[in-house]
């Protein structure tokens, strides 16, 4: 298993061996990941053929510089000084070549307040220093990013809306969904993490464009929140209930437990039982 470079709200590291195992019950020519962030799934699974994509185009920026050129990301990483002058300076420039782009972002995404990843709506990083054991150094100190560069070298990297990619998907392909988890019942700033906010409708959306995958011959799998507004959207769907430990807060007792679901939406025209849920 290859491990992701990226700390990033809301990832699947804690889940991707699980997913991964279920996804790997099945022979498939494509898998599709609509909403990367850190990319823990598709690390974990390694698919011969990817089509990876995200609505934040410096994250995907990010993933093209890593695969074309790790050792000069690691070794530029290593000249910076890690403390809040040097932060706040970095998250006030606007670097101007991709190379220099991606060492920003992943300064930042290394260094801020629980790696976390949230825009203003201009579009502005806005997370504070993190401070602490928070630093960029295992990207320089290990083989991470050149593990990563690896695994990405025969994947495809768009950056758009995540009904543009998941309406290509077709039979014989697989699609593993990890929107942003807003409900009606759960919104504020922490929902959204670029200056594009995934809303309520999005969520609709992402049913919608799913069960279409479905329909086409696709196998699709959804992570989300474990809440009845969910439960509505994907009623008549298998799921997988998993919980976990929030780490968005400073403090080890403000990290409440979390439930999670995934819902598994098989091909159409395929058996309900050609997945073992206990892999």
């Amino acid at each position: 298993m290859t491990q992701p470079f990226l700390k990033w709200p809301g990832g699947k590291r804690w889940l991707s061996s699980r997913v991964s195992a279920l996804i790997t019950q099945e022979s498939f020519d494509r898998y599709y990941e609509p909403f990367l962030g850190g990319g823990a799934v598709f690390f974990a699974l390694k698919p011969e053929q990817a089509i990876l994509s995200d609505i934040n185009p410096a994250l995907i920026e990010t993933y093209e510089q890593v695969r074309r050129d790790p050792t000069a990301i690691a070794e530029r990483l290593s000249e910076i000084p890690i403390d809040s002058t040097t932060y706040y300076r970095m998250r006030s420039e606007r670097p101007g070549s991709a190379l220099d782009r991606a060492i920003r972002f992943l300064y930042l995404n290394r260094t801020a307040f629980g790696g976390m990843y949230r825009e203003n709506m201009r579009g502005e990083f806005n997370v504070p220093f993190g401070g602490g054991d928070r630093t960029p150094e295992l990207l320089w100190r290990t083989t991470i990013l050149t593990q990563a560069s690896e695994a990405l070298c025969s994947a495809k990297l768009l950056s758009g809306d995540f009904e543009e990619i998941v309406s290509k998907a077709k039979q014989g392909d697989v699609v593993y969904c990890d929107p942003t988890y807003n409900t009606p019942s759960k919104r504020g700033p922490f929902r959204r993490y670029n200056g594009t906010r995934f809303t309520w409708e999005d969520q609709e959306r992402l049913a919608s464009v799913a069960f279409q995958a479905s329909e086409r011959g696709a196998l699709v799998l959804v992570s989300n929140d474990d809440s009845y507004d969910i439960r509505k959207l994907y009623s008549s769907i298998k799921r997988l209930q998993f919980e976990r430990a929030s780490c968005l807060s400073a403090k080890l007792a403000g990290r409440r437990k979390i439930r999670e679901t995934l819902y598994i939406l098989h091909p159409k025209g395929s058996s309900q039982s050609m997945l073992t849920y206990d892999a």
